[in-house]
């Protein structure tokens, strides 16, 4: 893999981006081919070391973002991270894979005969509400002020300027962001 190491608002010393590939690198054994670009965003703000990984492979985007006190720490977490997405993403795969041949195994067969469950992380995924609703056409400071006011994370709303379905959220650093169609 290539990687593409920087620094916001500090300088990257070799040692950390030694450690950074060292570490990045223990997720090579899980592709086929080697990502394009690995972006590694290194910052400090506040005291909190953050660190964000984006590794873009066809037909999906693994991204991983941590921040603790300790730079190093904070690597090791983003790694994990991704390595979980990795395996979710590939039991995903493979599950599709075995239901579009027809044969789907939930079941492992023990050297007694008796079967056993086997448990995928993508388990996890269990969807257990549906809701409804009538999407009311609003500008985005309308949208956030409803948000904010149901006391969620984020909004689907009908953008009034552009006729789209949009989404308002809130940000970690307390801001807001926008999610426009593409």
């Amino acid at each position: 893999m290539k990687y593409i190491i920087r620094g916001q608002r500090f300088q990257v010393t070799d040692a950390l981006r030694d450690y950074a590939e060292k570490k990045l690198s223990r997720l090579e054994k899980y592709f086929e081919a080697p990502a394009s670009e690995t972006t590694v965003t290194l910052s400090v703000t506040k005291g909190q070391h953050a660190v964000e990984v984006t590794i873009p492979l066809v037909g999906v985007l693994l991204r991983a973002e941590d921040k603790s006190q300790d730079m190093y720490a904070s690597i090791d977490v983003v790694v994990d991270k991704l390595e979980r997405q990795i395996r979710k993403h590939k039991t995903k795969l493979n599950r599709k894979f075995r239901n579009s041949n027809g044969v789907r195994t939930i079941f492992k067969e023990e050297a007694n005969g008796s079967a056993v469950r086997v448990l995928d992380e993508e388990d996890e995924l269990e969807l257990v509400r549906t809701k409804r609703f009538t999407l009311k056409p609003m500008d985005v400071e309308e949208a956030i002020l409803q948000m904010n006011m149901v006391g969620h994370n984020f909004f689907v709303f009908s953008n009034v300027d552009n006729k789209e379905v949009n989404v308002v959220y809130k940000r970690s650093d307390g801001k807001y962001g926008l999610i426009e169609q593409g």
